[in-house]
């Protein structure tokens, strides 16, 4: 699922990216994937903006406004009548 194109807050920078791939291995919508020695963003409207990446890059190459994305979860809860979800370990919960 996409949210609204080209308003996402991710910002990453590749002179900062050390190539650890910490931000693929926690991010729960596929936004990273290693490159070449580096990362590299693969969709950035797939990025619901849970801040999973941002706290987990040691380098500062990664910043995000947290919780944004997850509106779209709440926006979806109250359309479908369920509790709002948007996948990112929140036990079912948005974060």
């Amino acid at each position: 699922m996409k949210y609204l194109a080209n308003v996402v807050t991710l910002q990453y920078s590749v002179d900062k990216c050390t190539g650890c791939g910490r931000c693929v291995e926690v991010c729960p919508r596929g936004v990273f994937e290693m490159g070449e020695k580096k990362v590299r963003i693969t969709d950035r409207d797939l990025c619901m903006e849970c801040g999973a990446c941002a706290t987990n890059c040691e380098f500062g190459a990664i910043s995000v406004k947290s919780g944004v994305g997850c509106a779209a979860a709440v926006i979806n809860g109250m359309l479908t009548g369920g509790e709002p979800n948007c996948d990112c370990g929140g036990g079912g919960s948005c974060c």
